[in-house]
């Protein structure tokens, strides 16, 4: 990567899963999405493409790229399907991510070749009922006695957790207590792998979503979920700090789908103002329609620039947690609005369901609040300028 302009091997990358998406994601898409079907087989091509290993050692099954790789990846799957889009990002910045930078060799070893290949699947257990970005409102519970963890409590939208490929999640819980930066007592939270076919381990129904339709969204349950005193990843009492950096790379990934789907309503707009016709001429040649396409390209050109340069500073070994604040924040919002504005391009065909900016309208406000709302990002921001 150099600055906005590609290197041969990403160039090369972009072509082909944007062949993928255009030939194989996009024309199935639309029935997907109506049957809230998951991907599988689509999950499946995508392992043996080796786009959940791009940013994996190739010693564990991966390609040995980097993640800026994979965010060019999000970004062409997400113009035609965010569904499939998110499936692959979650289960390689949540699944495998976590067990990539903090877990033992023997972690390493043993869930790397499935997931890096997508034979199977992980989930990342975060978000409560009762807590989410407040990792003070963590309920959840694992409690450590002769060599093993009993985990208690229950989690709520977690993506890639119910599917049947889906072989374990990575569970935040309150280990004990340690002392805050004010000196009171505060949670000691720790990240415990829990295995899907746990004893005292449930998963709960899958939601009845507003969109990702095709995305796997399901509650967990624990219920003295026993395993192994090893399962623990990473220090004890880090599950949160860890799981906060694991969150600075995925707003990256993010930022990079909300790209895609911005210019997907692009596309779709241009495309469609071009052919449909009114009042003797094609509706592109009205300013109030090109005006408004521009408007669009717009938004997606700095959503596209804003993530590039936060993953040109994560490549490089530089802080980029402001920049990554800052690309999710603008590409969540360019997506949100040119889906809101394509629609209205489309007029009534675009409160259709089969077509592809009726989904992106619906699927694009989870932009705006997954892996750190709206307003988490602009925390972040301003605290970055001293506010």
């Amino acid at each position: 990567m150099a600055g906005p302009e590609l290197d041969e091997d990403y160039r090369d990358l972009v072509a082909t899963v944007r062949e993928f998406a255009d030939e194989v994601v996009a024309p199935v898409s639309a029935e997907l999405d109506a049957r809230h079907e998951f991907p599988y087989e689509i999950t499946r091509q995508m392992g043996e493409m080796g786009l959940f290993g791009l940013p994996f050692p190739e010693e564990y099954g991966g390609m040995g790229g980097d993640y800026f790789a994979l965010a060019l990846a999000l970004e062409e799957l997400g113009r035609v399907n965010q569904s499939v889009a998110i499936t692959l990002e979650a289960g390689v910045s949540l699944g495998a991510m976590p067990i990539h930078r903090f877990g033992t060799e023997e972690q390493k070893s043993q869930w790397l070749p499935q997931l890096v290949t997508a034979k199977a699947l992980a989930g990342f257990g975060l978000t409560e009922p009762n807590g989410g970005s407040d990792a003070g409102g963590t309920q959840t519970t694992a409690t450590l006695a002769d060599g093993t963890w009993t985990v208690n409590g229950a989690k709520e939208f977690i993506t890639n957790s119910g599917t049947d490929i889906t072989r374990l999640v990575t569970v935040t819980a309150v280990t004990g207590e340690r002392q805050g930066r004010d000196g009171a007592p505060a949670k000691e939270i720790s990240t415990i792998l829990v295995p899907s076919d746990t004893p005292g381990f449930t998963v709960g129904g899958a939601y009845d979503k507003m969109g990702w339709n095709s995305s796997d969204t399901h509650p967990l349950f624990f219920d003295g979920a026993k395993v192994p005193e090893g399962n623990l990843l990473g220090d004890r009492g880090r599950g949160y700090a860890n799981f906060l950096s694991i969150l600075d790379e995925g707003r990256i990934a993010i930022a990079a789908l909300s790209t895609g789907a911005a210019q997907g309503c692009v596309d779709e707009s241009i495309a469609y103002a071009q052919t449909r016709t009114a009042f003797g001429q094609a509706i592109g040649k009205n300013q109030a329609v090109s005006f408004k396409i521009a408007r669009m390209q717009a938004r997606a050109h700095a959503a596209r620039l804003a993530y590039y340069e936060a993953a040109h500073k994560m490549l490089a070994g530089k802080p980029f947690k402001t920049e990554a604040a800052i690309a999710k924040l603008v590409a969540g919002e360019a997506a949100m609005d040119n889906a809101r504005d394509a629609t209205q391009v489309f007029g009534g065909y675009g409160f259709m369901n089969e077509s592809l900016v009726a989904r992106h309208y619906r699927d694009s406000k989870i932009l705006e609040i997954g892996e750190g709302t709206t307003e988490v990002q602009l925390m972040l921001i301003a605290r970055s300028l001293g506010l």
